[in-house]
C-alpha cells in the first residue's frame, strides 16, 4: 500500500478545503487492515487503533480517529477513491506475477440490500395509475370545457404542459371572478376551487410517477428506502415462496484465488452484467489481455459471443440447453436451431 497513488483520496480532501486530523493514505491502510480482521464497525475500529499494537504501528504516531472520522472517511471520501487503488493493488499483482490474466473465472451473487422489504415501486404499477390518471385529467379537461365554453385538449405525450395550461387558465378565472376559497368544514366550496384542487393533485401525482420513471430507468422495480436497489429472487428464501428482496447483483472476476475485478448492478440477470464488469476493468488497465474466460451458463447469449471474440478471449460458457441435448427427444426435434443443417 505504500507504493499506491493516492492522488484521488486526497482530491475528495481538496475539494471541501478542509486538512484532515489524521493522513488519508495511513487511514486508508488502517481501514484495510481492520477489513482483513474482520472488524467493521467504527465504533471497533477506534477502539482498535487506542489498544492493538498493530493499528497503532500503522498510525505511526498520528492521532487516534474517533468513530465519526473513521465514518466520513468511509462514506464520503473513500468511496471516490477505492476502486481505482483496488485495481492499482491488482496491477501490482500482476507485475509480481501472482497474477496473468491467463484463466479468468466470473460468477455473481445476489446481496439483500439495507432496505424495507415491502417498499417496493413497480414499473407496471407506475404506467397502470398514470394511465387510470390520464383518463381522468381529460374527464376534468371535457368539464372545464362545458363550463367555460373553451378548448382544451389533453394528450399523453404533452400531460404536464397540457396541465400547466389549464392551471393558469382557472387561476385567471379566479382573479377574474374574485372568488374566495373557502376550507374547513361546513365551508360550500365553489365549482372553480373543486376543480382547480382537482388539478393540482393530479399535477402532484404525475410529478411523483415522472419521478419513479426517472428512478426506474430500464429497471422494472426499485425500494423507496434504496432507490439503487433492485427486488430479485434470492437463493436463500426461507419462506419457500419466491418472495422477491431489495437486492444487489455483485459480480466477481476470480484468477489464481485473487479478486481481479469487481462490479455491482441493479440488473437481476447476470446476462447483461459480463460486459459492463469487463469494460470496467478493461478502463482501470488498458494493457489488460485476458486469454480465456469461464462462466456459467447465467452469462450465455449471442452479444456476449461476439463482444468476447471481438476482445480475442477464448470462452467456455455453458449452454443453457446443455442438460437437454443430451435428451433424445431433443435431438430428434427438428425445429431446435442446433439440429437444423
Amino acid at each position: 500500500m505504500e507504493e499506491m497513488d493516492y492522488t484521488e483520496l486526497y482530491k475528495a480532501y481538496s475539494r471541501e478545503g478542509r486538512n484532515p486530523v489524521t493522513e488519508p493514505k495511513i487511514l486508508a491502510k488502517v481501514m484495510v487492515y481492520a477489513y482483513m480482521e474482520f472488524t467493521y464497525s467504527t465504533r471497533k475500529i477506534e477502539s482498535a487503533c487506542r489498544r492493538d499494537i498493530n493499528f497503532m504501528w500503522l498510525l505511526g504516531g498520528e492521532p487516534v480517529p474517533d468513530h465519526s472520522t473513521i465514518s466520513r472517511f468511509r462514506k464520503d471520501r473513500l468511496g471516490a477513491a477505492i476502486e481505482g487503488l483496488f485495481y492499482q493493488f491488482v496491477q501490482k499483482l500482476c507485475e509480481l506475477g501472482e497474477v496473468k490474466y491467463d484463466d479468468v473465472f466470473v460468477d455473481g451473487t445476489k446481496i439483500e440490500a439495507a432496505a424495507n422489504r415491502y417498499t417496493f415501486v413497480w414499473k407496471k404499477a407506475v404506467e397502470k395509475n398514470e394511465a387510470k390518471m390520464l383518463l381522468k385529467v381529460q374527464a376534468l379537461a371535457e368539464e372545464i370545457v362545458k363550463v367555460y365554453c373553451t378548448d382544451f385538449t389533453v394528450s399523453k405525450e404533452s400531460l404536464n404542459e397540457d396541465m400547466s395550461k389549464m392551471a393558469v387558465f382557472l387561476e385567471q378565472k379566479k382573479k377574474e371572478e374574485g372568488v374566495e376559497f373557502v376550507y374547513g368544514s361546513g365551508k360550500r366550496k365553489s365549482n372553480l376551487q373543486k376543480l382547480l384542487e382537482a388539478l393540482y393533485s393530479y399535477q402532484e401525482r404525475q410529478r411523483g410517477y415522472d419521478e419513479s420513471k426517472e428512478i426506474l430507468g430500464e429497471r422494472n422495480s426499485y425500494s423507496k428506502t434504496d432507490k439503487d436497489a433492485t427486488f430479485m429472487r434470492m437463493k436463500d428464501d426461507h419462506m419457500r415462496n419466491g418472495q422477491l428482496k431489495p437486492a444487489y447483483n455483485v459480480q466477481l472476476a476470480v484468477e489464481a484465488e485473487y479478486v481481479i475485478g469487481v462490479g455491482i448492478f441493479s440488473n437481476p440477470t447476470d446476462v447483461t452484467t459480463l460486459k459492463p464488469l469487463l469494460e470496467g476493468m478493461y478502463s482501470f488497465n488498458t494493457q489488460m489481455k485476458i486469454d480465456r474466460l469461464t462462466a456459467d451458463a447465467g452469462y450465455e447469449s449471442e452479444e456476449n459471443y461476439l463482444y468476447l471474440e471481438g476482445k480475442n478471449i477464448e470462452y467456455y460458457i455453458k449452454p443453457q440447453t446443455y442438460e437437454q441435448q443430451k435428451k433424445r427427444s431433443f435431438k430428434k426435434d427438428i425445429s431446435r436451431r442446433e439440429n437444423m443443417e
